[in-house]
């Protein structure tokens, strides 16, 4: 049973809904990302923790810092129609895909070093078990 209304949730339902610990959302929590209301020792979170849980979540997934979700969600301001969110958001997306190219090419790169090494020993394997049996 519940102690939240319609329009809260606890932390519990929170963790069960996106798949994360209780612990968790108490680190987000620690950090200053949510800010639920306190009745004694339970913890009630608003339909704005909620959103704010999915977006730290989201911003997770695509490999921001807490600090960077954070710098984005705490731009949210619809009165003004989130433009400058919206823009940081894109730079951020762009980086980040910058920065995974980079990455990629790196890898790449390596693995064909990778081949090269593998081939160069193969051959000395095979010159060195022919020495063997002659």
């Amino acid at each position: 049973m519940s102690n939240t209304t319609a329009d809260s949730y606890s932390i519990s339902e929170l963790a069960q809904e996106f798949g994360i610990t209780t612990r968790t959302i108490r680190f987000y929590e620690d950090k200053g990302l949510l800010s639920p209301e306190r009745r004694g020792q339970t913890r009630i979170y608003s339909p704005e923790d909620r959103v704010r849980l999915k977006l730290i979540l989201r911003g997770k997934r695509l490999g921001f810092s807490l600090d960077e979700s954070r710098e984005i969600i705490d731009m949210y301001d619809p009165a003004k129609g989130n433009v400058e969110q919206l823009n940081r958001l894109l730079e951020r997306i762009d980086t980040k895909r910058q920065q995974l190219l980079q990455q990629q090419r790196d890898i790449e790169k390596m693995l064909s070093q990778l081949d090269d090494a593998t081939a160069r020993a193969e051959v000395a394997r095979i010159e060195a078990l022919k020495q063997q049996t002659t």
